[in-house]
């Protein structure tokens, strides 16, 4: 055997930013799933090599590839988001899951305020109306609303929505909250019922995991609740609101704006939703600044090097401290 065949062998599930990728490969001696012709057959003659597979909340992972690699014993995921992952599955077998918690807290909660700002202060619509040249043939454009002394309602208190409320703080927003448990350390109001969170709110940011428990969370009552005036912005997943129902609430004057960085089949974003000038879009980058990503980078080689090094690792989705 070389020296490079006596390393760890990952099985890397996608492509992963070139970061992630070239430190990866100077550590390990990876192959990747998506580069292999006849994955069935690579799996069934050498599965039994691998000890770690790593993956990406977008690309996550299929309990039948797992299975096909019976001495893993760690997956280690570049992502918050675990819906996509089988971590009921992996843990069943003994196999540490991991993502990558916490570093991307700021940029994202950052993101939901820009989305929340762009709707508001009508900033991209106000962009296209001087590109056009409406400014000097039209006036002034129609005027935005402020955040100040409004309330903003959350749906999802988690870390990243701590955060999305400790920054709405300085715009003067009231802040209240809607989750399964209220938390009577915040200082924050939790409202049990979501249909009146929206109805006393001027804006509701979904900000929870996606997977059954919050599919279409965010249905065309809750959308109607928040009404004519009112903006959702959707950070968290986009299974978590109909996107049918708010692109005909959106349509229809029912509900005044939506700022979505999440869609319910990504990339794919419906034309119908594209054409609204009521929206503002990204393509699902909250966490998409350099920083943030080789942060998240590193702690996925964290993890990796922590769990080579004593079967431990530093973030673990499902608490564990050892695998066999």
């Amino acid at each position: 055997m070389t020296a490079r065949d006596q390393r760890p062998h990952i099985l890397q599930a996608g492509p992963l930013m070139p970061y992630l990728e070239e430190r990866l490969n100077a550590r390990f001696s990876v192959t990747r799933l998506t580069d292999l012709p006849e994955r069935a057959g690579h799996l069934a003659a050498t599965g039994h090599d691998y000890t770690a597979i790593v993956t990406s909340t977008f690309l996550g992972l299929k309990p039948e590839i797992l299975d096909s690699c019976p001495n893993v014993r760690l997956v280690a995921s570049f992502g918050v988001g675990t819906d996509s992952l089988p971590v009921d599955h992996a843990t069943k077998r003994g196999v540490l899951v991991t993502n990558t918690p916490d570093v991307l807290n700021d940029d994202t909660a950052t993101m939901a305020i820009a989305l929340l700002l762009a709707c508001t202060r009508n900033i991209v619509a106000n962009d296209r109306y001087v590109r056009a040249g409406e400014w000097r043939l039209r006036g002034d454009p129609p005027l935005g609303r402020s955040l100040r002394g409004k309330q903003v309602g959350m749906v999802g208190l988690g870390r990243i929505g701590l955060e999305i409320a400790r920054q709405l703080e300085v715009f003067g927003c009231e802040i209240a909250y809607h989750t399964r448990t209220p938390r009577p350390d915040l200082p924050y109001r939790h409202e049990a019922d979501l249909e009146t969170l929206a109805r006393m709110s001027a804006a509701l940011i979904a900000i929870v995991p996606g997977g059954p428990a919050t599919h279409h969370l965010i249905g065309a009552r809750i959308l109607d609740a928040l009404g004519p005036e009112g903006v959702f912005i959707n950070v968290a997943r986009g299974s978590v609101v109909d996107q049918d129902a708010m692109i005909a609430a959106l349509r229809d004057g029912r509900l005044g704006h939506a700022g979505l960085d999440v869609y319910d089949d990504e990339p794919n974003v419906p034309d119908t939703l594209a054409a609204l000038p009521n929206v503002v879009l990204q393509p699902h980058q909250a966490s998409a600044t350099r920083e943030t990503r080789e942060a998240m980078a590193d702690l996925v080689l964290a993890n990796l090097d922590r769990f080579f090094a004593d079967r431990t690792v530093v973030t673990p989705v499902v608490p564990a401290t050892r695998t066999s």
